[in-house]
């Protein structure tokens, strides 16, 4: 079966199906995606510099034989790509005097939609007519192909794969071109978007020392997802240019991708090209980058927009991949190898999300008359956190699970199926949906164990980390994040996760939304690497309490470089700081 590939943006949630999103309220963020047909096809088409800055990259240059290899677009759209590579191609062949009517295997461009097929066709045409190619409809009939890329077979023909692939979470396909993709490309793992399938086959494509470009988000890079994928591409691939994009204006049309431009290639692991690119990069800032990323006598530069390095190797696949300059990744590298994990049976601690109701307007109340009084839990919610103190704003979560951690039977609590029986946005939920006669229940269980435990908290969306604690009592709402230990003095803790070295551990790896907005998901916070409490001094378990407690950043970060014997092991944080000793 055959999927068309439409660009949109919609409402995003990495762990949940899309007819589930709307249940959950605040925790979204959006993202570019790709939907099943719709009429109205919402492509997101790629700036023409952009494209140059990736043909440059690949080495798809005019002053090479294009005409003797092959570059492969997998999905062709509006010819944002191919028109690019194809007039790079005539070039090559009028600088060696090579007849255009032999270019027949030198570009293989794929797309699904025939208004995209024949319209790249006619552009093509209209080029080669240009240069006075008499085949002109004959090539670019030969070139461009009406055909699912993800269809065709694994073999090792092409020196060059470039595009912008597309996107679609597996769950808006249908069972049959899920199940069909998968196992052809099984890097496409759990909850996977499908342009990681593009990724394994535009890979497996590419001869030895072939080289792949993308221009696509970057999320493979450091969800689990990604996992399989990451492990295909260090077994048997090369990272050579990582350039994070997130707030560049890389489309023709407005849109919140978080992309970065990626270069693999089929040739053993050398240095690596990380850049971080800004708002202010632009067309001048491309040439200047791709100028440097090429000359290989520089270890990093700087320029309007951009900051760049030259790493020595790579990461291994199995873990997320990082992003920053040397000294953070050194300083994650250190941290990774040295340290467990911040969640860790071993001490009891344990990171997770709030409860999602799937209808806060109706299930969080101030009001406590409305229902009965033991189906009132206190709720812990962003605002309290404000402070740096916790500060109860009043929230009651309308509770309909009992201590038991089972739903309770309306027909014991009067009220609380008055109440629940009068909101229609409760029953109009997926989730009451589909379970009808559990129609009241929330998206997630309350834990009634959770309720009395002190917690450290943390708001999802900030530009800093900024943990909280919670003494006991409340429940937290699912745009807070919470951790509880059996170990841990939950001061001490905090002390540590508000220092810049867990800011600067979660920065290499989780989300940056515009305008520098991080999220500090359950996903990176349960990597963070922490010592083990019982091998710090009194003076520094003091200092990163007294440094919590006084929201003390500097204070915090000082006492944790010391908690990490960070001096001892001779690495330079990414950050200034005084002299700890």
């Amino acid at each position: 079966m055959h999927m068309d590939y439409v660009q949109l943006t919609i409402p995003f949630e990495g762990a949940l199906r899309s007819d589930e999103m709307s249940d959950r309220g605040g925790k979204f963020q959006d993202v570019t995606m790709t939907a099943a047909p719709t009429a109205n096809y919402g492509e997101v088409f790629t700036r023409r510099w952009i494209v140059e800055a990736i043909l440059d990259l690949v080495g798809y240059t005019a002053d090479k034989p294009l005409y003797e290899q092959r570059l492969v677009e997998p999905s062709i759209g509006s010819g944002a790509f191919l028109i690019p590579a194809v007039e790079r191609l005539i070039a090559s062949a009028h600088r060696d005097g090579v007849p255009l009517h032999r270019l027949a295997g030198a570009i293989r461009g794929f797309d699904i939609q025939p208004e995209h097929v024949e319209g790249c066709r006619t552009q093509v045409a209209a080029v080669l007519e240009r240069e006075g190619c008499s085949e002109a409809s004959h090539l670019a009939n030969t070139w461009i192909s009406r055909a699912d890329f993800l269809h065709g077979p694994r073999e090792q023909n092409a020196d060059y794969v470039v595009g912008n692939p597309p996107y679609i979470r597996t769950e808006n396909l249908d069972a049959e071109s899920d199940a069909d993709y998968r196992k052809r490309w099984p890097t496409m793992r759990g909850r996977a978007d499908i342009y990681v399938g593009f990724y394994e086959r535009g890979l497996s494509l590419l001869k030895p020392r072939g080289r792949l470009g993308f221009i696509c988000a970057d999320r493979w890079m450091r969800n689990q997802y990604g996992k399989a994928l990451r492990e295909f591409v260090t077994d048997g691939f090369a990272v050579e240019h990582v350039w994070t994009m997130h707030d560049v204006d890389a489309f023709e049309t407005e849109v919140s991708a978080y992309p970065a431009i990626t270069v693999l290639s089929h040739n053993v692991q050398g240095k690596v090209v990380v850049a971080d690119a800004g708002a202010d990069f632009a067309e001048a800032s491309a040439r200047e980058l791709v100028t440097w990323s090429l000359r290989q006598d520089y270890s990093s530069a700087k320029g309007v927009g951009f900051s760049a390095h030259r790493l020595q190797s790579w990461f291994d696949g199995r873990d997320y991949w990082p992003t920053g300059d040397p000294a953070r990744l050194r300083l994650v590298d250190f941290l990774a190898k040295n340290f467990r994990p911040l969640s860790d049976p071993a001490t009891g601690t344990r990171v997770s999300i709030g409860v999602a109701s799937g209808a806060d307007s109706d299930y969080v109340v101030t009001d406590r008359s409305i229902v009965e009084s033991d189906r009132l839990l206190p709720m812990s919610m962003v605002r309290d956190l404000q402070s740096g103190k916790f500060r109860w704003s009043g929230h009651y979560l309308v509770n309909p699970w009992g201590p038991d951690g089972r739903l309770v039977a309306l027909d014991d609590y009067p009220a609380l199926s008055r109440y629940l029986s009068n909101r229609p946005a409760i029953r109009r939920r997926y989730v009451a949906r589909k379970n009808p006669n559990t129609w009241y229940r929330t998206i997630d269980r309350v834990d009634p164990t959770l309720v009395d435990r002190p917690k450290l908290l943390l708001q999802d969306m900030r530009t800093t980390i900024n943990p909280v604690l919670e003494p006991g009592g409340y429940y937290p709402h699912h745009n807070l994040y919470y951790i509880v230990s059996d170990e841990w003095d939950l001061e001490v803790l905090g002390g540590l996760l508000l220092s810049e070295i867990a800011q600067a551990y979660i920065e290499a790896f989780c989300v940056k939304m515009r305008g520098g907005t991080l999220r500090f998901q359950a996903q990176y916070l349960k990597r963070v690497p922490v010592p083990n409490m019982s091998d710090f001094c009194p003076e520094v378990e003091a200092a990163l309490r007294d440094a919590f407690r006084a929201r003390d950043v500097e204070g915090a970060t000082i006492a944790a470089c010391r908690a990490y014997g960070i001096s001892a092991a001779g690495l330079t944080p990414t950050f200034d700081l005084k002299d700890s000793a």
